[in-house]
């Protein structure tokens, strides 16, 4: 279908605006104008019962974390959880722009929501964000007690650079015996190199230019042998073999979708469960834009969906 008439007058509005591209800036900057930018278009920031800050050791670091309660929780009663990593291109984004999508996950799908400030590139390469983003998971399961985490019941999430992120830790936590209720993957990075015919035919006018995908990945990489490491790229993991069920959503107009699908496929032919949702008229950070979106909305639902599923699954109400 074209594109969505509400996401082209959006895009207009934004080239008409004339901001600068990324690459052009640099980190520091870019990061400034997206915290900046993010809330024009998210949803208003919904209420929960209380947030906790953390800090989560990795290694002789720590990272800061939020963990969103939608309801007063007990260890009596614990609750699940759904460890979320922001997107970004491991370059930009933080727990405070992704503030407004994490409360409502937490109140849409009931569950507790754990976002994740990893590490950002280029000030730490690849692979420090996927040791983070592992990290996050052994906190979370460690503290489970305190915070009234149920740990048979834990989703991974995210979008973009984060939906890369919980792939690979889905793969991690299989390898280290860690059951996982769901990996939510929103139009993830799951392939070496951007060379499908999405990343051609979308390379430019559709928000996510050709140059600034190169330009995160420079940011992020150590060298050209870190493209065909399977934490960068989870499609060339040696097995997809008993991996936790899959919910991923792609977008119609987004340079990413071939390798999405890509990953749905592999996916499937190892067995594991996948729902695979096109949004139709979309392009690549749609998610995000639930305050001016209606399919935003729209898929925030069926992302709400799918974890509460998987969740009552888990606890054997299904």
């Amino acid at each position: 279908m074209p594109l969505d008439p509400q996401l082209a007058f959006i895009l207009k509005a934004i080239e008409r605006a004339g901001q600068p591209e990324y690459p052009d800036i640099g980190a520091q900057a870019a990061r400034a104008l997206h915290e900046k930018g993010a809330p024009a278009l998210d949803l208003k920031p919904m209420p929960v019962f209380h947030t906790d800050e953390v800090q989560i050791p990795v290694g002789a670091h720590s990272i800061p974390a939020r963990l969103y309660h939608p309801r007063e929780t007990h260890w009596a009663a614990p609750q699940p959880l759904l460890i979320w990593y922001h997107g970004g291109g491991f370059t930009v984004g933080s727990v405070a722009s992704y503030d407004p999508v994490c409360r409502m996950l937490a109140n849409a799908a009931d569950c507790l929501v754990l976002s994740v400030d990893y590490r950002l590139a280029p000030e730490y390469k690849f692979p420090t964000a996927v040791d983070d983003a592992f990290a996050a998971l052994t906190w979370a399961r460690e503290h489970a007690h305190r915070y009234g985490i149920d740990d048979q019941r834990i989703a991974v999430g995210g979008d973009s650079a984060g939906g890369t992120l919980s792939a690979v830790v889905a793969l991690m936590a299989r390898d280290a015996g860690i059951p996982l209720a769901l990996q939510l993957l929103i139009y993830p990075g799951t392939d070496a190199y951007q060379d499908t015919p999405s990343h051609h035919n979308y390379a430019h006018g559709y928000l996510l230019e050709r140059p600034t995908i190169l330009w995160f990945f420079e940011q992020y990489l150590r060298s050209p042998a870190d493209n065909l490491d399977w934490r960068f790229a989870p499609l060339l993991a040696n097995s997809h073999a008993e991996l936790p069920p899959a919910w991923i959503a792609v977008a119609e107009y987004d340079p990413l979708i071939d390798e999405g699908i890509a990953y749905a496929h592999k996916l499937e032919h190892a067995g594991v469960l996948v729902a695979l949702k096109n949004y139709r008229g979309m392009v690549h950070a749609f998610f995000s834009m639930g305050g001016a979106l209606e399919t935003a909305r729209q898929a925030h639902a069926d992302a709400a969906q799918a974890l509460r599923q998987a969740f009552e699954k888990k606890s054997g109400k299904q």
